[in-house]
């Protein structure tokens, strides 16, 4: 792969996948919330998952499990 780095990615995270994201960063030493990312990147694709599907949205691939207001089902701000 290049080292060459010509796109920038702008991704939008809930706190809670913030936090995931700065826990796996800080668990593996890693230098900075991009160098996680692309790790994660990295190991995502390796896995695999994503199916191709049509029509499904944006949201439905957060890393928890959200209502349709977008809060997560279940949570304290989710009854206000």
């Amino acid at each position: 792969m290049s080292e060459m780095r010509g796109e920038r990615l702008q991704v939008m995270l809930s706190p809670e996948e913030l936090a995931l994201v700065d826990d796996f960063r800080f668990q593996h030493r890693m230098p900075t919330r991009a160098a996680a990312v692309r790790e994660l990147l990295r190991h995502g694709l390796g896995v695999g998952g994503a199916d191709g599907v049509s029509g499904v949205k944006s949201a439905n691939y957060g890393v928890f499990n959200r209502g349709p207001d977008g809060h997560t089902q279940g949570s304290p701000e989710a009854a206000e």
